[in-house]
Order: structure tokens, then sequence, then C-alpha cells
């Protein structure tokens, strides 16, 4: 549906370390850069980029692939999608041909749900500044907690329409069905009624790391004590909400840069600090920390600081999940603003200088705040002392760093008059039973669906092609170009050729063209452009519109790459191979040639099996002659390799 020119100026534009540090905070490691996998949970970064070949390769969990590839995975998007979505970073301009029926019902229904919440925000927004029940009702709630146009434009608020269906009615003028503004949750519907969910509210979008809008909060204006006064979008396949941070999207630049997360509670919370220039800012939206939640801001910052109005008892409530930060290896602080004060309230009072000044000199070590906060409540009881120790120490054994443990083990000793040793035994305890909680989980989860596993397990792998394989493509898309020197066989002549013309000719001349589906794709594509010198396989395959070849591609043409075993014990790699072309691409040539001879050898040997079961002594005739010709092959691709031929 793309044109190929425009395809061509979106892949230029898509620098990949640009695209993939939208989403993960990349460190500089020698010509690449590395960071955490945003596709999987790891604490040690194994997830690298290529600037110089446009690639990322996760080495923990295997994806790997180019920058759609990237946005294809992250975002849940299909090819045309993914383009689209870089378009618009890039400001592409993109001409599709109109969608036929056909087209519009096969649709990806978790897209049909973004342009359903999308419409939704355009609607809200819309109505908030232009609608006079918008302006009157909506806009003046804002201005009256003193937030400024540009904020609100920032975070794309908005107002819904009182009344029974309001916003329904208006979706469905506009073609949108009723079965994805049920799954949205924007309409409830029963047998017999209907209505908008958020009518009547002042609307807070909620956006993806991408930007994208998944769900809503809604605020209630009215004082009616029967009514939530905070409503939010329910679960679908858009919208996880332990998964989804707000305000994660307008801060994550800011996080990344400043090394620093601060974690509040509520939506205005977030706008208020905005304003007041704190802008490294996300919100739990009153739900308690998840692991997925930590995760988000650990891909852009280790440090977080989550900030508290001063109500002991929601604190106290909070603490487990604030132990999930710790066990993701993260550094956490906590700040307790003074009484009767909210971020919101404290951001609008104090300016970006004074709260920042603030928080510097007063947010406190999470061990040590804890400690401090139970303290107060164990006086002279020696049994609640006992169970604030276990408590303390339960916190400090989640840490995953064995010098941070210690050091906050000293601290605790000081704080609790407790000897450390005594603390050390407390804790290796706790870490004992940790341990044995984790292991029994994941045994009830291999118990309970061992199957699946081995499923999945199966399906991660690059693909069934033997080691020769994927090296012999390997050395052909990487020095496609490259110009070899070759002796001609019993003579001390020698001839210029291109890698790709020497090794594809080598192997169609003898007919050993592997039977898988994947090699013979890259294989033929390669041949198909032998003429061309300006051909870049680099670029052609790891752009491929197949993702399966796409990704083929990038593992191949990673640091990390699949070798011959045999080869890596004779020792090759003395010297840069891009130096020593002419000596490894013929013996990379015969590697392959010798692993497929060995694979008819083994054919053929059936087959004489089979034919004299059968009495077929023709056959048996016929199958020994190619047999012998075949180990005659054999045994020269073994002595041009320098191996002793296998009878």
């Amino acid at each position: 549906m793309i044109d190929p020119a425009t395809i061509e100026r979106i892949l230029d534009a898509a620098e990949i370390s640009d695209v993939v540090s939208d989403f993960v905070t990349l460190r500089k490691r020698g010509v690449n850069m590395l960071g955490l996998c945003p596709f999987h949970n790891e604490k040690t970064p194994s997830f690298t980029v290529s600037p110089a070949k446009g690639i990322f390769k996760c080495f923990g969990c295997g994806k790997g692939g180019n920058s759609v590839n990237f946005i294809m995975e992250h975002e849940n998007l299909s090819y045309p999608e993914a383009l689209k979505w870089l378009a618009s970073k890039y400001k592409i301009a993109v001409v599709e041909e109109e969608e036929s029926e056909e087209q519009k019902h096969l649709k990806d229904e978790r897209e049909s749900l973004m342009i359903v919440t999308a419409f939704a925000q355009k609607f809200f927004t819309r109505y908030l500044w232009e609608e006079n029940e918008g302006r009157t009702i909506g806009l003046s709630y804002f201005r009256e907690r003193s937030f400024r146009d540009d904020i609100l434009k920032k975070f794309e608020v908005g107002f819904a329409p009182d009344g029974k269906t309001p916003f329904t009615d208006a979706a469905q003028k506009q073609g949108y069905r009723i079965e994805y503004l049920e799954k949205t949750g924007l309409t409830i519907k029963r047998e017999d009624w209907m209505r908008d969910r958020f009518a009547g509210r002042v609307i807070f979008p909620i956006h993806n790391l991408a930007g994208r809008v998944i769900a809503f909060g809604g605020r209630i204006l009215k004082d009616d004590k029967k009514t939530a006064k905070y409503l939010n979008s329910p679960e679908s396949d858009i919208y996880h909400k332990s998964r989804v941070l707000y305000g994660i999207y307008q801060a994550k630049r800011e996080i990344t840069q400043l090394d620093k997360c601060y974690l509040v509670e509520g939506y205005t919370d977030v706008l208020s600090m905005h304003q007041a220039g704190i802008t490294n800012v996300v919100a739990s939206s009153g739900t308690a920390l998840t692991p997925d939640q930590i995760r988000m801001v650990r891909r852009f910052s280790q440090n977080i600081t989550i900030i508290y109005d001063g109500d002991a008892a929601g604190i106290k409530a909070s603490l487990r999940g604030i132990d999930l930060v710790l066990e993701e290896g993260m550094n956490v602080k906590v700040l307790l603003l003074p009484d009767g004060e909210d971020p919101d309230s404290f951001a609008k009072q104090k300016g970006a200088s004074a709260f920042l000044e603030y928080i510097k000199n007063n947010e406190t070590d999470f061990i040590r705040f804890k400690t401090q906060l139970l303290l107060k409540e164990t006086e002279n009881d020696p049994i609640a002392k006992a169970k604030l120790i276990t408590e303390v120490i339960r916190s400090v054994a989640v840490i995953p760093e064995a010098i941070t443990r210690s050091v906050y083990i000293k601290d605790c000793s000081r704080l609790l008059d407790v000897d450390e040793e005594v603390l050390y035994t407390e804790v290796r305890r706790q870490k004992y039973k940790q341990d044995e909680d984790f292991r029994k989980k994941e045994e009830r989860k291999m118990v309970s669906a061992p199957k699946v596993q081995q499923e999945e397990r199966t399906i991660s792998l690059p693909s069934d092609m033997l080691t020769e394989d994927l090296q012999f493509l390997r050395f052909l898309l990487k020095h496609a170009n490259a110009v070899i020197q070759l002796k001609i066989k019993g003579s001390k002549e020698a001839f210029e050729t291109t890698v790709k013309e020497f090794m594809v000719t080598e192997i169609e001349a003898d007919e050993l063209v592997s039977e898988n589906p994947l090699f013979q794709k890259v294989f033929y594509e390669v041949a198909d452009h032998i003429e061309e010198a300006g051909f870049d396989p680099w670029r052609y395959f790891i752009y491929h519109a197949d993702g399966e070849v796409s990704k083929l591609a990038t593992d191949l043409l990673s640091d990390k790459y699949i070798e011959s075993k045999r080869w890596k014990k004779a020792g090759a790699y003395t010297e840069a191979e891009e130096d020593i072309l002419d000596i490894l691409i013929p013996r990379i040539v015969n590697e392959y040639k010798l692993s497929k001879v060995k694979l008819i050898l083994d054919e053929i040997e059936k087959a004489i099996d089979a034919a004299s079961a059968a009495n077929d002594f023709d056959k048996v005739i016929e199958e020994q002659s190619m047999y012998m010709n075949l180990k005659r092959v054999q045994k020269e691709l073994s002595d041009a390799l320098g191996r002793r031929a296998i009878n």
C-alpha cells in the first residue's frame, strides 16, 4: 500500500539508535550501544544496537532486526503499520491507496481498538476547547486548578459531555463499531440499555511509550458520594494497567537525560510538576506498584524517588510494592511532603527550584525511611522490635547486589542497635526462603504447562538449518561484494571474482542448494542480484519485508554468530576475516558442500537398504554406483579441508 520510494525515504531516516532510544536507555560500548532488553526481563544488559549495521540484537532472548522490526515487535504492529509509525516520527508524508472493504475487515483488531481510542481522545479534547459545556465545566475546572493551556494541550486532556450516550452516538455516526467501543470500555452496553462510561467527566488520556492513546482516566466534577471520583478504562487488548505509567511518554527523554524518575500517585500531580518545570515524573494512577511498571522506569533510569503526601497509612500499605523496586536492583528513595500537601499543591506553591531543593534536602533512602517509620511503633516492646527487624531485613534480602546489601546491613545495625552478624544470619534465612518460594513457583509452572514451554523453546530457534548453512549465508551476506583471488585448479595462475559470484556459482553448479526454504529464499535472491555491482545485501536483507528473512540476516550479521565447530578447532581465526577471504571463502564453500554430501550419502544408504529388502538388485547397483562416486567427492573435500574422510 506504501510506494517503494516512500519506503526508501522512511528507511533512510529511521536511524536505529534514534528509534530504539525512544524506548530504551542506550549507553556507548565500543562501536555499538548497550541497554536493557525491552522484550524480556533482564538485570544485566544484553540488548545491543549497532548503528553501523542498522540492527538491534538481544543475546538474551534472541530478538533482533532493523528499526522497522523493532517497532513491529515493540508496538505489536504489522510491517505497513510500523512504516507509518516511523513516517510519522520523521514527518514523512505517506500516500496510500484507498482500502477495499475486504482490507478493512482484515484490519487487526488491536489496531481497531487503537483507532477508536484515538478518535475518542480527539473528540474529548475538541469538546473541552470548542463546545460550550466543555469550556464552562471542564475548562473552568482546570483554570480553577491554575493549569496553563500549554500543559493541558501537552497531555491532550479533554471533557466527556454529560448525558446518556452523546459520545457513543457521535462515534457511531462516524462509523465506529459498537463492539470496539465496548472493548475499549468507552461505552457500557447491556441487553436493554447503553451509556457512555465517562459522561460528565474531565478526561486524562493515557499514552503508551510510543505516544498512542490506549486508555482514559476520568474525574467526576459533581459532588456525588455514590459515584466514584476517578474512573479508568477497563483492561483490554491494548490496555493493561499493571504495565502502564501515566506520563511515561511525556517524561521518558527527561528521565534518561537526568537519570532520575519521580513517581507520584495522580494525574494532576504529573500535570502540576510539569507545569512547575519538573518533567521527569510519572504516576501509578492510584494502583500499587507492579514489576512491569518498575521495569518500564528501569529502562530509562536506575534511580527512582517515590513522592508521598504524608499519609502514613497509605505509605505503610505501599511498602511491599517498594520492595519490588529494590528487587529489580534499582536505587529507590522516598520523599515525604509536609502535612496537608500533595505533589499537585506543593509544585504550584513552590515552583521548580524550591521543589527540587526540597527534594534534595529531604529525600531519604528507602531502607532508612522504612526503619525509622516502623521504629516509631515499637517503643520499648521487644517483640514488636523483633518483627520490625524481620520486616526491614526482608527488604534488604531482595536487593540483588551483595555490596549494596552489606552497606544497608551496616546502617540497619546502627539504627536498630543489633549486631551485624545477627542481621547477616537473618538475610541468609530470608534469601533461602525467597529462593525456595521461587523454585516451587517455577516447578508448579513446569508441571502445569510442560508442553507449551517445549513448544515455545522450539519456536524460538532461528531456523532448522545446519551450522554449515548458517555459516555459508553469513559469509555470503557479509562479504558479497568483496573481490577475492583464487588459483585455477592444477595451475599456478589466479583469477579474480566476487565472493557472491564464486559462492553462488559453486553451489548451483554442483546442485547442492539446501532444501531449507529460508536458505533458498536468501540464496536465490542473492543470485538474482549477482550482476549488480552496487547490490548491498546488508541493507537489502536487514530491511526485507519478510520478517523471517530480516531476523535471520540480523542474527547472521550480529557480532555473535554461529561458528562451525570443526573450523573453530582448526584455529582459523588468527587474522581478521576480511584480510584472508581468499583462504576462508573456498573453505566455507567446501565445509558447506561436505555437509550436503554427507546428508546425501545417508539418504543413499537408506535407499540401498530399502532396495535390498525389496530384492530390487538393479536399484541396489545403481545406488551403490552413486554412493561410490559421492564417497570420492567426500574424500576430495575432506582432503581439501585437511581432514580424514569418514568411511
